[in-house]
């Protein structure tokens, strides 16, 4: 007892510190996204993170700010077009991976609660999209729990996994971008992934991975049917709107490369403070409580649209 109790004093003294020397690190240029992450995730599988709630808002409010930050450095008419091109995958992989979803969590005799969280996550924007569909069909807290652990596991993986795989596959910048933006859950992920690729990698998969992140409005007006529930409201995304402003304000405008460089590299390193931030938010009890049916159910839905679309942009 003696033990524990001083083990969990040491913690809380070295824990602090390391949090903040991560976040500083973050600001580093040479820290990379998935450096930012595998930081996180070390600080929370061993001392664990100090400011597990705050970490939580401010990585989903600094998500969005860095968001509508990319759109400075974006042209309307260049991302209009890979969004265009994008449009019909992210039409056939979310219904399909939604219904896929539904069906396999039956035949797993996974409550439909969760295996709905978890579809949700994986076809449209991971955390996003569970944090909007939850309240509407009124999932627990360990609902909830398990199927944003879920998510954040294999958006943990996807960030080292993606571009490693890309490279060897050769593929291109709009390729890896488009493959990014339909298989990884998370916007987050889907960002950091593309900036490690490149540029225009960068560009293509956040302009889809946007497009994609507006099925949150059909699917929360569709949910409440699905599940019977009256009076639910539908949270609307609002950050993508600001993210096509300020492509629309840099195309119209055409705002001075200094600012739209400055805007940008302030925008990826925000990006990789918030994968440092949801790295950290994970843990040896995160993986515990997950369990093994929602996480062979995320894997299973996550292989099948990773697989798919990468064949799909590789030989259509």
């Amino acid at each position: 007892m003696h033990l524990c109790l001083k083990a969990i004093i040491m913690k809380s003294k070295i824990n602090k510190p390391l949090f903040f020397i991560g976040i500083v690190a973050c600001l580093l240029p040479f820290v990379s996204p998935a450096i930012a992450l595998f930081m996180g995730l070390l600080l929370g599988f061993t001392v664990g993170n100090p400011y597990t709630k705050q970490s939580s808002k401010a990585s989903k409010y600094l998500l969005q700010f860095a968001v509508v930050g990319l759109g400075f450095g974006m042209n309307l008419h260049e991302s209009l077009q890979s969004g265009k091109e994008g449009m019909l995958f992210t039409i056939v992989s979310v219904i399909g991976v939604l219904a896929i979803g539904y069906w396999l969590g039956r035949r797993m005799l996974l409550d439909t609660k969760t295996s709905y969280l978890i579809s949700s996550g994986t076809a449209i924007c991971g955390g996003s999209a569970i944090a909007a569909v939850a309240p509407i069909i009124k999932a627990s807290p360990n609902q909830m729990s398990i199927s944003l652990g879920t998510v954040f596991i294999l958006n943990a993986i996807a960030l080292f996994i993606f571009p490693p795989i890309g490279r060897f596959l050769e593929l291109t910048q709009e390729q890896f971008g488009m493959w990014a933006a339909i298989a990884i859950h998370d916007t987050s992920s889907v960002v950091g992934a593309g900036a490690a690729y490149g540029h225009k990698a960068l560009e293509v998969a956040t302009m889809v991975k946007l497009t994609r992140a507006l099925w949150i409005i059909p699917l929360s007006i569709v949910t409440p049917f699905f599940f019977k529930q009256k009076e639910s409201k539908v949270k609307i995304p609002w950050f993508i709107f600001f993210f096509i402003l300020a492509m629309i304000v840099n195309t119209v405008f055409n705002l001075p490369m200094g600012f739209t460089s400055f805007i940008t590299m302030l925008s990826k390193r925000g990006m990789t403070v918030t994968l440092f931030l949801i790295g950290s938010g994970l843990s040896i009890k995160t993986l515990k409580t997950v369990g093994a049916k929602p996480l062979i159910l995320g894997v299973t839905l996550w292989i099948l649209i990773g697989v798919a679309s990468l064949v799909t942009i590789l030989f259509i």
